[in-house]
């Protein structure tokens, strides 16, 4: 990791409207990707959209993210980050859950030349923006959303992913 999120306000506890909680279910995750580093990202989220509940994290690997890929939406590979809307029965204010694949975005981090820190930030800000309802089925809607991740991660100091590489996602 090159270096630190900026902090976005006093507290960097899940004090905040929004807050992530992370389970790491995969070694091999760094332990700076932690309670404290989702409560930076989910702060400066929080600072961007009206976003208001409870989301879990879950750092995982390739093979779960790859079958949760296969089931859910019929595409049999692994991909970087997964974002599930709560079901029925589920309590007022849980927004969803966000599963992250280690191999995929180790890879992905590096072949983008991307410190891995700052690209975990840059899927959980995105993981977060599906749950917000945001998506990017057209090109309006990817411009919205990634013009939203530039702006979240520009709070906590990471330059835009998309500059980069030149894509959009």
């Amino acid at each position: 990791m090159d270096r630190p999120l900026e902090k976005t306000g006093p507290d960097e506890g899940q004090s905040g409207p929004l807050q992530l909680n992370v389970d790491t279910e995969t070694d091999g995750w760094p332990p700076a990707i932690d309670e404290a580093f989702a409560a930076r990202v989910a702060s400066a989220l929080a600072e961007t959209i009206e976003i208001d509940g409870e989301a879990s994290l879950l750092l995982s690997d390739d093979s779960h993210v790859r079958a949760l890929n296969a089931r859910y939406r019929q595409k049999d590979r692994a991909t970087n980050v997964l974002s599930f809307l709560p079901g029925p029965g589920t309590p007022d204010g849980y927004l969803g859950d966000i599963i992250l694949a280690l191999e995929t975005v180790s890879r992905e981090a590096e072949d983008e030349a991307k410190s891995f820190d700052h690209h975990v930030a840059h899927l959980i800000v995105h993981g977060l923006l599906h749950l917000a309802g945001y998506d990017h089925e057209s090109d309006d809607e990817a411009e919205e959303m990634e013009a939203l991740e530039r702006d979240v991660l520009a709070r906590i100091g990471i330059a835009d992913p998309y500059a980069e590489i030149g894509v959009t996602t």
